[in-house]
């Protein structure tokens, strides 16, 4: 499974890193979590999964090669929101995030995602996206003592599944967009749990298509959304359009099975209708449910 490690820095053991901490960010009311003292934790994520060195941080916020541009850490103590991180890759500190944490048992919610648009509510505790893609979470716990050792390792699992389709025939000229539209489709997660919200019905995920894939065959999309662990199945259809949404080709997808950090690879002709579709599994993120239509 692909995963993303995160290492804990070490932290300092003199005296000077026992402090009250004075402010939390973004908790306006003080909770009696802040008013003790605490302990300085520097994290460095690291998504390249491996063990080289990198010079800066952000260096791994790597997956399948591409770089993820938000990094969420939010800090419970009872149920209690008691601080919380946002970082995106323009910041300097992008990926190495500082925490005063307070002494106790804490559950701290790492989300990290290249999704679009991305909404946090700490009142539903969720993140939602108007566009999902690759994301990964983690509910750590952690008790802070006196003596706590800094040097931490967590890792964070992909809590999105994908859809991926390959056109066999070759792409028309005049096409602009292609049109997804899988029966159930679910855009957040409760970052508390890391199972999906945000259930949205019979709504398109609309990808243009580049003038440089016109005439080729063999052209592939991905589609990500959340899921839980547990297979699930829904309808996909598929459409292709011109500028002004004139349909050039179509297909339609029924039983299309998901799960969480699992591709769903199809294949097929989309300005030719026919074939069935059958479905195997093969190796591709965790399996990969492939098939045809």
């Amino acid at each position: 499974m692909r995963k993303f490690l995160l290492i804990l820095g070490a932290i300092s053991v003199i005296t000077s890193c026992d402090k009250v901490l004075a402010d939390f960010q973004d908790i306006e009311t003080p909770t009696e979590q802040q008013t003790g003292p605490t302990k300085k934790f520097t994290f460095t994520v690291k998504g390249n999964f491996t063990s080289d060195l990198k010079t800066k941080a952000s260096e791994y916020l790597y997956a399948d090669g591409k770089q993820m541009t938000d990094l969420w850490v939010l800090d419970y103590m009872d149920g209690t929101l008691v601080q919380q991180l946002h970082q995106v890759n323009t910041d300097d500190d992008f990926g190495k995030p500082v925490m005063q944490l307070a002494y106790g048992t804490h559950h701290i919610y790492f989300v990290a995602s290249r999704g679009q648009s991305p909404i946090l509510s700490t009142t539903d505790k969720t993140i939602t996206f108007s566009k999902v893609l690759d994301t990964f979470w983690t509910d750590y716990e952690a008790t802070v003592v006196a003596t706590s050792n800094g040097n931490r390792a967590v890792t964070l699992d992909r809590v999105v599944t994908r859809l991926k389709l390959c056109f066999t025939d070759a792409l028309v000229e005049g096409l602009a967009t292609i049109h997804v539209t899988p029966g159930t489709w679910y855009y957040g997660l409760n970052y508390t749990t890391g199972e999906p919200v945000e259930a949205k019905n019979s709504t398109a995920v609309v990808m243009d298509v580049p003038s440089s894939m016109i005439g080729n065959a063999n052209e592939t999309v991905n589609v990500f959304g959340f899921s839980s662990s547990t297979e699930w199945t829904t309808d996909v259809a598929v459409a292709a359009k011109k500028s002004d949404l004139t349909v050039l080709g179509h297909a339609s997808i029924e039983d299309v099975p998901f799960k969480r950090n699992r591709s769903t690879n199809y294949s097929g002709p989309l300005f030719i209708t026919g074939g069935e579709v059958g479905i195997t599994l093969s190796a591709s993120w965790d399996d990969s449910a492939t098939g045809t239509w």
